[in-house]
């Protein structure tokens, strides 16, 4: 699919095996900001690399990974990884953005915005109710870009450190 972003055509496609290594360079982009003091850098990092790697090798049913990239030269810009769940509440499918990031090099220049709006026509595609994610509340940048884009808080989910 193609999707304006900025002044750059973004192409966004299924990730394919020569991907992964790009997917998985982007998950120190998860931490660029203040975590809650009681989670540690370097344990939310191999938490989600754990957790990419296991959806890229097993590709378990329901779990989609697409990447973005510049369609003038092919350079990869981020990635989008996608699942179907039920909805807790419902019973109905919606469509969880279980991992959205974009390189350092294409901050700025809309790609965050059309990997959402590809979410979004996914979503739609496959008849999904609501299309829900989570995100750190110290990932301001992160926040505003999805508020900006029609989300807002439906559950917050609180900790306590034992």
């Amino acid at each position: 699919m193609h999707i304006q972003a900025g002044d750059t055509e973004v192409f966004i496609r299924a990730a394919e095996a020569d991907d992964d290594d790009f997917i998985l360079g982007l998950t120190e982009r998860f931490v660029d900001f203040d975590l809650p003091k009681w989670r540690k850098r370097n344990v939310v990092i191999e938490g989600i690399r754990r957790d990419l790697i296991r959806h890229l090798e097993d590709q378990p049913p329901g779990s989609f990974m697409f990447v973005a990239e510049d369609d003038g030269n092919g350079q990869r810009l981020g990635f989008v990884h996608l699942q179907t769940v039920t909805d807790f509440f419902t019973g109905h499918l919606n469509c969880h953005i279980s991992d959205l990031a974009v390189s350092k090099q294409a901050d700025g220049k809309g790609v965050g915005r059309a990997l959402l709006l590809y979410a979004e026509s996914f979503a739609r595609e496959h008849r999904c109710e609501r299309l829900t994610l989570a995100v750190f509340p110290g990932n301001a940048r992160a926040r505003e870009l999805y508020e900006a884009n029609g989300f807002g808080p439906e559950l917050i989910r609180m900790a306590k450190p034992l």
